[in-house]
């Protein structure tokens, strides 16, 4: 292992620390939650996982010469509504999986009503989180700002937007341009939120976040068809979950339309675009984010 790739192996495990100890304290000592719902809330939080949203909040923040600290609040409200969507995703009603993360699924453990509810206090509570980023320094105006991105980004113009766009896609149906569509809203509009929300606690300018912007899409893009080629030829074990579960299910990818090896080709050229951005928009620390971009490419789980 050369220098430069212990030196982000290390950064990758000091970031995943960081947040995973936030999480573990996100829920304010004096509420009174009724037990049987927060075990289920955590259950799912703190299920492990890449951590990758809250990771390229940071590190956007980092680019911009930020604080790692005044991104970690948003960074890990983001974290909270990925988790949420991933408890509504694997309901009998939407994708029905069994198993997340290597274990049981939250309905599975809890029941329909209570993995519902759990996903509602968690997507309520991200709010709180981005509010409490005024505690450490974030101007009030910011934290306006990144609420109204992830209202929009998180929200039916974007996120659970794709979902019901994703629960309609057919096999047969779905052309790519439908597809990346999907992808851009169901994948993209998160990540996309992580970055922005990174940058805008490090004050970054217009031409910075217009560049995140397109950095954030282009990996979530990657990101999303590099999940398609892994449930294809991933290890079940390192994914955590069953392989081929999108073709029994029907689910249109990239690998149905396109081909495998063109979808190969495709996490390529997006990730390029994503770096390119980047590297154009006069970042004064833009080596994670770099980092963080080929790291998704090759990723196995």
């Amino acid at each position: 292992m050369t220098e430069q790739a212990k030196a982000f192996r290390d950064y990758l495990q000091e970031r995943t620390a960081m947040v995973e100890e936030k999480l573990r304290t996100v829920w304010p000592p004096d509420w009174e939650i009724p037990p049987r719902l927060r075990e289920s809330m955590d259950y799912s939080l703190l299920a492990g996982g890449k951590r990758m949203r809250p990771i390229l909040a940071l590190g956007a923040a980092e680019a911009a010469g930020g604080r790692t600290e005044a991104a970690l609040g948003a960074a890990c409200a983001v974290e909270l509504v990925h988790t949420y969507s991933l408890i509504h995703d694997d309901l009998p009603a939407m994708d029905n999986d069994d198993y997340r993360r290597g274990r049981l699924t939250n309905h599975k453990v809890y029941g329909d009503a209570m993995a519902i509810l759990a996903g509602d206090g968690l997507l309520t509570h991200a709010f709180r989180l981005v509010a409490d980023s005024l505690q450490e320094g974030v101007p009030a105006e910011t934290c306006v700002q990144i609420v109204a991105d992830l209202s929009r980004l998180a929200g039916p113009h974007g996120m659970v937007g794709g979902q019901a766009a994703d629960m309609e896609g057919v096999q047969g149906i779905t052309d790519v341009r439908e597809l990346q569509a999907i992808h851009t809203h169901k994948t993209g509009d998160l990540i996309v939120f992580s970055l922005l929300a990174g940058g805008r606690c490090a004050g970054a300018g217009e031409q910075q976040l217009d560049a995140l912007r397109i950095y954030g899409y282009s990996i979530g893009l990657a990101f999303q068809i590099q999940d398609d080629i892994l449930d294809l030829t991933g290890d079940e074990a390192k994914l955590g979950k069953p392989v081929k579960s999108d073709e029994r299910q029907q689910k249109v990818t990239y690998p149905y339309l396109i081909g495998l090896e063109e979808s190969k080709r495709k996490v390529e050229e997006l990730t390029e675009e994503a770096k390119r951005a980047i590297r154009q928009a006069g970042f004064p620390k833009p080596q994670r984010l770099l980092e963080l971009a080929d790291y998704l490419m090759n990723r196995d789980h």
